[in-house]
Parts: structure tokens; sequence; C-alpha cells
């Protein structure tokens, strides 16, 4: 794909961000259009937003969980970025119409404490890498109209990235099963989606593994201090004003989040 495209497109997906508006699929527009091409798009987008004073704070790992592929019809793991325009705090309201069409995600975030440069890492360096881990909700969003979307889009789309809200408790991950810990996730006092750790590629730590290694053959590191997110343990729901959403994740803690 010609330079030119990569910028208009990366444009196009920050202006619609900004004006909370959404376009049409990419992979409508460009048939041809690669994964390659869609992460290009992607950094372009990305600048335009730290060209205004965003700064990068974490990764974060998409499309994780089957329920995800499923609802998605995207078959295969993606990256982005979180950025601190991104964070809201524990049980602080998030503005519905500060987004375009939200969806709830319950994972499990991890901070690190040593930089992760794949290929090349396994489980136990991510573990040896990991200050603590936290339970969290990602608020997807897409810039894509009704998430028509394919890999190429979400991707395009900083992984379909909104806004990210970590829980009320840090954890040692050695100290918990990151494999078969169950999450519970709960809109408006009912119980909506249950999953466990499992649900993210195998493992959270699978999935944190398999960043660190894609992004590494990219030259791109994990860095100490950074949020890295996981993965949805189920499917994601749709947000509206009014809506207030609590997941908990055995072992670890619960995260809070509402909606006006």
């Amino acid at each position: 794909m010609e330079q030119q495209k990569i910028i208009q497109y990366g444009d196009e997906l920050y202006q619609a961000l900004v004006d909370r508006k959404t376009i049409a699929p990419l992979t409508s527009r460009e048939p041809g259009i690669t994964i390659e091409n869609a992460y290009h798009i992607q950094q372009q987008m990305l600048a335009r937003r730290m060209e205004h004073g965003a700064r990068i704070v974490g990764k974060k790992i998409g499309v994780t969980s089957a329920a995800v592929m499923n609802m998605l019809n995207v078959h295969q793991p993606d990256f982005g970025y979180l950025l601190d325009t991104m964070i809201y705090n524990e049980g602080e309201a998030i503005p519905v119409n500060s987004l375009i069409q939200p969806k709830a995600e319950g994972e499990i975030a991890f901070i690190l404490k040593h930089d992760l440069l794949g290929p090349g890492i396994s489980n136990a360096d991510v573990l040896r890498a990991t200050e603590c881990v936290m339970p969290c909700f990602e608020i997807v969003d897409s810039r894509i109209t009704d998430w028509k979307i394919k890999i190429q889009d979400t991707v395009a789309d900083n992984a379909s990235c909104g806004v990210f809200v970590l829980g009320d408790q840090a954890v040692d991950p050695r100290k918990v099963d990151l494999l078969t810990c169950g999450m519970v996730l709960e809109k408006n006092g009912e119980i909506i989606a249950t999953g466990a750790g499992a649900a993210a590629l195998g493992s959270p730590v699978n999935a944190v593994a398999w960043l660190a290694n894609t992004m590494g053959r990219l030259g791109i590191p994990l860095r100490a201090g950074e949020v890295i997110l996981s993965g949805s343990l189920a499917a994601m729901f749709p947000a509206k004003a009014g809506d207030n959403f609590r997941v908990t994740i055995g072992g670890i803690g619960g995260c809070s989040v509402r909606f006006y």
C-alpha cells in the first residue's frame, strides 16, 4: 500500500476518534489491505494522538477469547497501544458520549517491573518480569461502523481500544493460578458472563508471552512500568448510560465501572 494511503486512513481513523463518528470498514475500500498495512495505519493514527500530547503507558492484546473471536468473526489475536488519555480510575464514571459504540470486557492486567523483548520470551520470563496482576476492564470501542470489522480493520483502529480501568487490588502473579482463576462479570447487579484465565489463549501468561514475542520481532519491547492488558476472559457487552459493570476474578480481586 502506498504511504499516502496509509497516512490517509490513519488520519481518517484519528478524525473519527475526535469527532466520535464511525467510518466505513477499510477492508470494504481496500480489498488487498494486509495486516502489515493495517499496523502501519495504526502507527499513523497513534502518531496523530501523540502529536496532541498523549503518551504510551502500555500495550493490549485483542481478540484472545473464543467468545470474542466468534462475536467479531476475527480468528487471530492482535495488539494495540494504551495511552495515558485512556485511563479511568476504579469506580469512576465514564461518559458514554466520550466514546462511539463501547463494549465492556473483563480482563487481567499485568504491570511489568522489567522489560520484555522477544522473540524467545517464555511464560517463566513473563512471570519474572511481572510486578503484579490486577483485575481490569477494557472498554473497547470501534471507529468502524457497526463493528463490521475484519482483522485488518481492528488492527488499523489500534485494536479497537477505547479506555481502561484497573481494579482495587494488586497481586503477585506467582500467588494465584492464572490458568484456572474464575471470572464473574456482572451488569447492573446481574451475572451476565463467567470465564477463567484459560479463556485468553489458554492462559493470560501465554497471551503476554505471545505479545512480547510478536512485538519483539518488530523490535518493540514491553517496558518496565507498562500496563499490559492480556485479553478478554469472556464475551464483550455493550455499555450505555446508566449501566454499572463489575468483574470479580478469583484470587485477584474486583473492578467496577459505571457509565453516564
